[in-house]
This record gives structure tokens, C-alpha cells and sequence, in this order.
């Protein structure tokens, strides 16, 4: 009776996840950015095509490029009309797009040039780890007696690098460090600034091209001993508040430091939402999809995880909007402070600094770029300098580990602290203030990544994900906490997105229910009428599956995407699923949890690397505790098989007995098929030959089977003509189960 509790909870369970998952799906809309309408009402571009009029808002990224390169390719890009805008990916791409720029005889001694500065530009930045060191043994000699002999790092310009040094220090190491703010390019201005034509120094002609290049700053915060710097998310909030003494942009668009902008229109498509007349006031953030680059062929571990993008983010489009998802994102400064969107100010009045200390800090620069921010979308006036010592001074201040301590910073303002899934966590505070949020995928992508193809760093990865989204439901961030802000179907979604992990738990069970006919009398009934039950149970799945092939049709997917999403669901809910909700169970009962590891992201092919093996951390093969769930239930699903092949070559079996065992045998090859994935990456370099893995199944079941035959014949051989007469116990308990899945 407790099995079959377990069985009649878990169907209840899936039916109720069901449900949750398609209320993100009910009014799925399909929204496209006009670029057209946004130039022909806002900002109008330069004829040269590269250049504007300065009439759009800015947007403050935070990414670091190399200035000296950039003055070549940025106006490159813009002559030739050039994408990707990422030099790596483009000069890799295996075929040219249709030239789009307006120099076509020019174009191809431009690229050949441009290609010979990249490939030096590469070399000079991996020299870097060798020049720099040489660079100050001259200047440390020089200045040792200034400084009791610690050897500094020098900068290009003679002084010294704030940060960590060569031979690490006390203050100069890392985790050890004052806060950097370094401007590596000034505000270029509003007014369009052409370029020289070619000549000796400049070999290619810019005489009509826009030079200009956005402002650069490079930003490191203070890091102390004893001081949790919050990762990612203390870095986020360092970097918005130094943005806002510098630019104060009302837009800010983030995305990983193995990202690239694929698409030079996706900063427009993203203002196109936020500039819009209907919704774009209230609108907190724009969030793109993720593509990626180096994923394999098969996607073997759903990496570009199409269903969730393409369909679930699609879907809550048409309620509040999609969340966030920590990357390829543009924020409106505003709601990241922690402001209510206009539609819920209807008097036009805003608790935003109603205590501004308490809220934001000591900083009353900072707190006077809040109010500016609150009531402008474009700066009145340009980016200040570094000139201003009292503005260094500020910058250093909101930069250092104490200035968030009494604050509602990773609380109430910009990204939450302390939970792994802080982007979700974020963005659900957003939309729990009343905000929307807009899903734009573009093409050509807008932005590009690298993905985690190793099968152990990315059950890590989904490890963390589904960790944290637990911890958010259990927490004070719970979606059935939100207030009357949060539209109900946006609430149930987010309860979907944070429960999920809970199914594992039957799932698991489910998965290794053929143990009990392994072992001892194998008796486990189901009560009666089970035919009945298992008729409404056929109905209920075939209609859920066609709701499936519905979904995916409108999505645009292929049923290639969906089967995909299904193997890898069923590999995380195999073992990473039942470890994030035994993390969340110590976490309720007062202890630590599961420690989080942080994925380290793969190396890039170019220098060094490019004569590894392309996908070659796919074939690599690192053994943890987390991967032991997923061989269990893959042993004891081939256990099964093999006994009922055992079963079958000693005694025969009758028709009533194949249709006993049918429904059960066909249960455990499905899960066998949904665990393909898991199977092939464990066998490590093997798995380029996926033939093996069958030689390898076929081989186990005949040993199995003869083992079972051999065993049975020696312990007990009277039970043969009991077990014959019995009518197939073991066989047949499957299969209620099978019909309970």
C-alpha cells in the first residue's frame, strides 16, 4: 500500500506540474523590434550607415575590449557593414555573408588587412604574460627603496597597476585589493567625427566613416580578507553604481565574459521595447535568448535548451514577460533601484528615496544620480571625467567592501545576494514590483557564447540552477508570497520554475521500482480496476503529448528540440534533481545544504589551443558522486531486462504472459532511451563510436540472463515450476508501474 501511495501522490504531482507548465503557455506572443520606426522617430542614422544622431538614450555594458584594436575593427565593422562584430567568429566563419557596405572594390584588401592586425593584435596579448613581468624588474630596482622591496606591476605609462601585482603583497595580491576605476576611452561626443583617408600611417580609408568609440572603463572592486563579495551579483552592483557617477545611462545590458554581441542591431532592438509608446515605460528589461557556438553537433547534453527559450520564454511573453536569466539582458537603470513602474504610480508619485542612506548608501553623488535617473531617458550632459579628484574619491567609495554594509543593496536594490540563482531571484523581484519584461530573439542571434559540453560540469551547472531555483521557493522570494503586482499566471509559472526539482523525487522511485521483482518475491500489487485506471492514464498522456507536438509547432521547434529537452530532463532527474531537493531538505532542517560548484567555462581554441581536439571536453570523463544516481537507474533498468530475457529463454512464454511483461519491458527500454545521452558520455572517448554502447547492452543482457538462469537452477530449482505456475509475478508488477509513469 505505500508503493502504491507513492504511485497515486507522484501522478497527482505530474498532473499538477503539468498544469503549472502550461499556464506560461496560454497566450504565447511573438514580438519583433522595427528598427525602421525606431530611426525614422528617434534617431536617424548618418549616411555613412555606421554612425547616428545621438537622439537614443544610452546603455551602459559591462565588457572590456582592447581600445587599440578596436579603433581599427570598430570602423571597419562600420564601412563594410560587417557581422558578427566579434573578430574571432567572423574571421572563423567558413563562408562570407552577402556584402551589405557601401565600398565593395575596397572590401577585400580591407579584410586581408584587418585580418593581419587581428592576428598580431592576438600575438601582442599573448605576449602580454611575458612582457609585463620583464617590463618591471628595471622599475622595481629603481623604485625599491620607495617600497621595502615589494615588487609591483608597471603599466605602458611607467606607473603602477593597483591591483594585483607581480610577486603578490599584503594589499596587491588577490582577494586582496583597492578598488580600479580606469578610463580607457574618453565620451566621444554626440556629433559624428569622420576618419583620414588612407595614407602611409592608415592604409585604409575612413574618410567617410563615423570613428567615434563609446566611452571604456575598466572597474575592479575592492576585494578584503573576510569580506564575502557576493560574486557575480556584488560585481553587478559595483559596476551600476560606478556607471551612474560616470554616465548615468538609463540602460544598462549585461551578458558573461563568454558572450559576444553576434548582432550590431541588438542594442536597438532592445530600445525599440523600451522606447515603446504602448508598454515601454513599464517595461523593466529585455531579455534575449542564448545561442552558442561550440555546442556539437547532436547537442548532445541540450545545451542551446530550445524548449525554454523558444517556448516557455515565448509563452510568458503574452503574461508579464520572460525571466531573467543572467545574461544577454538590458535592464532600465530605474528598476534595478528598486523604483515602482509608472503604471502603479498613477499620481506619478515614487517611494524611491524615501529613506535614500538606508536604501543606497552614504554616497550623495550616487543618491543624486538616482533622482536624475528617475525622471530623464537620455543624460543632458556628457559623461563625466576622471579629472575631478573628488569624483575619483567617489568612485573609490562606492567601489569599496563597506559601502553596501546597513544597506538594501542585494536586497531591495540592483541583483539579490546570497542564493545561486540570483538572476531569477532578480528578476522576480522586478516583476513582483509590477514591471514587465519583453523575450526578443532576433536574427542573425544577437548574442553568441560558449557552452558547457562536458558532461560533469554542466550536471554542476543544472545542479546550482535547480538548487537555487528550490531555495528561491522556500524562501522569502516564494512566488506564492508575491503581492497583487505579480499577474496569477506569472505566479504560476514561477512556481513551476522553482518546484520542478520536487518531481525527481517519484521519478527516482519510479525508476528503480524493477528492484523489488530483482528481489525477493518480486509482489507488488496495484488495486483494482487497474485496466480501467490505465485506460484514463493512456488518454491523459496521449493528450499531453499532443499538447506537446502542439507547443513545439508554434514554437518553431523541431521534434529533434523536443526530444532533446526530454532525454536531458530525465538525466537531471535521475541524479542532479534528487540531490537539489536533498540540499533543499537540509537547508529547511537548519544545516548547510549541498555545496554549489561554480562551472569553469571551456578554453578557447584560438593561440595555444587551437591544435586541441575540436569538442574535446566532450569526451572527457570526470567521475563524482552525481553522476552515481543515473548509473544505478541505468543498472537496474538493464538488471530488469536481462532477468525477463533469462525468464523468457528457460521457460518460454505464453501469449498472456509477452502481454503481462510488455507494458513493463517497454517501460524500462524507454528510460534506457532517455539515458542514450548519459550512457554515451560516461564511456568517454568510446562514445565516438556509438555502435559500442549497443555491443556493450546486448553482451550484459546475455550475461545477465544466463546468470539468472544459472543462479535460479542452483538455489532454488524447485522454484522454477512454482515461479511458472504463479503467472509471472515479477514480470508483471512493471507494469502497473510502467502505466503509473
Amino acid at each position: 500500500m505505500v508503493l502504491w501511495w507513492v504511485t497515486v501522490v507522484g501522478d497527482f504531482w505530474f498532473a499538477v506540474s503539468w498544469l503549472l507548465n502550461q499556464a506560461s503557455k496560454l497566450n504565447p506572443i511573438r514580438r519583433v523590434p522595427n528598427l525602421e520606426i525606431l530611426n525614422q522617430h528617434v534617431d536617424l542614422p548618418t549616411p555613412s550607415g555606421g554612425g547616428s544622431s545621438g537622439q537614443l538614450p544610452g546603455v551602459d555594458v559591462a565588457l572590456l575590449e582592447t581600445a587599440r584594436f578596436a579603433a581599427l575593427w570598430t570602423p571597419f565593422c562600420r564601412k563594410h557593414r560587417v557581422e558578427p562584430r566579434a573578430p574571432e567568429s567572423y574571421f572563423a566563419a567558413k563562408a562570407d555573408a552577402p556584402y551589405a557596405g557601401d565600398a565593395p572594390g575596397e572590401f577585400v584588401g580591407d579584410r586581408r588587412r584587418v585580418r593581419q592586425e587581428y592576428e598580431e593584435f592576438k600575438a601582442r596579448v599573448q605576449a602580454l604574460f611575458t612582457d609585463i613581468p620583464h617590463r618591471s624588474p628595471e622599475a622595481n630596482h629603481r623604485d625599491d627603496a620607495k617600497r621595502g622591496g615589494d615588487h609591483a606591476t608597471y603599466m605602458v605609462d611607467g606607473t603602477h597597476w593597483p591591483g594585483t601585482w607581480t610577486e603578490p603583497v599584503e594589499n596587491h595580491k588577490k582577494g586582496q585589493h583597492a578598488a580600479i576605476v580606469q578610463v580607457i576611452l574618453n565620451h566621444p561626443g554626440d556629433e559624428p567625427q569622420l576618419g583620414t583617408p588612407a595614407s602611409s600611417s592608415s592604409p585604409l580609408d575612413f574618410s567617410a566613416v563615423d570613428v567615434r568609440l563609446p566611452m571604456l572603463v575598466y572597474i575592479a572592486r575592492e576585494k578584503r580578507p573576510g569580506y564575502d563579495h557576493q560574486k557575480k551579483a556584488g560585481a553587478m552592483n559595483v559596476q551600476l553604481r560606478v556607471s551612474a557617477l560616470l554616465s548615468n545611462a538609463p540602460f544598462i545590458i549585461n551578458f558573461d565574459c563568454d558572450h559576444y554581441i553576434n548582432n550590431s542591431g541588438a542594442f536597438r532592438a532592445a530600445l525599440c521595447f523600451m522606447l515603446d509608446r504602448r508598454h515601454g515605460d513599464d517595461t523593466a528589461f529585455v531579455q534575449f535568448p542564448q545561442r552558442f557556438d561550440d555546442v556539437d553537433p547532436t547537442d548532445r547534453y541540450c545545451n542551446h535548451n530550445r524548449v525554454f527559450f523558444d517556448a516557455t520564454s515565448l509563452g510568458l511573453n503574452g503574461i508579464q514577460g520572460p525571466s531573467y536569466v543572467g545574461t544577454g539582458c538590458m535592464f532600465r537603470r530605474v528598476a534595478l533601484y528598486g523604483a515602482d513602474p509608472p503604471r502603479w504610480l498613477p499620481d506619478g508619485a515614487s517611494k524611491l528615496l524615501d529613506n535614500p542612506h538606508r536604501q543606497f548608501g552614504n554616497s550623495m553623488p550616487f543618491i543624486n544620480s538616482v533622482t536624475l535617473a528617475a525622471h530623464q531617458e537620455r543624460p543632458l550632459t556628457p559623461p563625466a571625467s576622471l579629472d575631478d579628484d573628488r569624483l575619483v574619491a567617489e568612485l573609490a567609495d562606492v567601489a569599496t567592501c563597506v559601502y553596501e554594509n546597513e544597506t538594501e543593496w542585494g536586497n531591495g536594490v540592483g541583483w539579490v545576494y546570497n542564493i545561486a540563482t540570483e538572476d531569477v531571484v532578480t528578476g522576480f523581484r522586478v516583476h513582483r514590483k509590477g514591471w514587465r519584461s519583453m523575450y526578443c530573439a532576433i536574427e542573425p542571434d544577437a548574442f553568441r557564447g560558449t557552452a558547457l559540453i562536458n558532461l560533469t560540469e554542466r550536471l554542476h551547472q543544472i545542479l546550482r540552477w535547480s538548487g537555487g531555483s528550490l531555495d528561491m521557493f522556500f524562501s522569502r522570494n516564494s512566488p506564492l508570497l508575491a503581492g497583487r503586482r505579480l499577474h496569477p499566471m506569472q505566479r504560476a509559472a514561477y512556481t513551476n520554475m522553482t518546484t520542478y526539482p520536487i518531481s525527481a523525487a517519484f521519478i527516482f522511485v519510479y525508476d528503480l521500482l524493477p528492484l523489488m521483482w530483482l528481489s525477493g518475491d518480486g509482489e507488488f500489487y496495484i488495486q483494482k480496476p487497474f485496466q480501467t485506471y490505465a485506460l484514463y492514464l493512456f488518454v491523459a498522456i496521449a493528450m499531453m503529448e499532443v499538447c506537446g507536438m502542439v507547443e513545439i509547432k508554434w514554437a518553431g521547434l523541431t521534434l529533434l528540440d523536443w526530444c532533446r529537452n526530454e532525454k536531458f530532463y530525465m538525466i537531471g532527474a535521475t541524479g542532479v534533481y534528487p540531490a537539489a531537493v536533498l540540499h533543499s531538505l537540509l537547508r529547511l532542517v537548519g544545516l548547510k545544504g549541498l555545496p554549489f560548484k561554480l562551472t569553469s567555462k571551456p578554453v578557447s581554441a584560438s593561440g595555444g589551443a587551437a591544435a586541441r581536439e575540436r569538442f574535446a571536453e566532450l569526451y572527457q570523463v570526470h567521475w563524482v558522486p552525481l553522476l552515481m544516481p543515473t548509473v544505478l537507474v541505468i543498472a537496474v533498468n538493464v538488471a530488469a531486462i536481462g532477468v525477463a530475457v533469462g525468464r523468457e529463454a528457460a521457460f518460454g512464454w505464453s501469449f498472456a504472459q509477452v502481454a503481462g511483461a510488455a507494458s513493463g519491458l517497454l517501460f524500462n527500454v524507454w528510460v534506457l532511451l532517455l539515458l542514450y545521452p548519459f550512457a554515451l558520455g560516461i564511456m568517454g572517448r568510446w562514445s565516438k563510436r556509438p555502435y559500442l554502447l549497443f555491443v556493450l547492452l546486448v553482451a550484459v543482457l546475455i550475461i545477465i540472463a544466463f546468470a539468472y538462469v544459472a543462479v535460479l537452477a542452483v538455489v532454488a530449482p524447485d522454484s522454477v515450476a512454482a515461479l511458472w505456475l504463479g503467472g509471472w509475478p515479477g514480470i508483471g508488477a512493471i507494469s502497473p508501474v510502467s502505466w503509473s509513469v
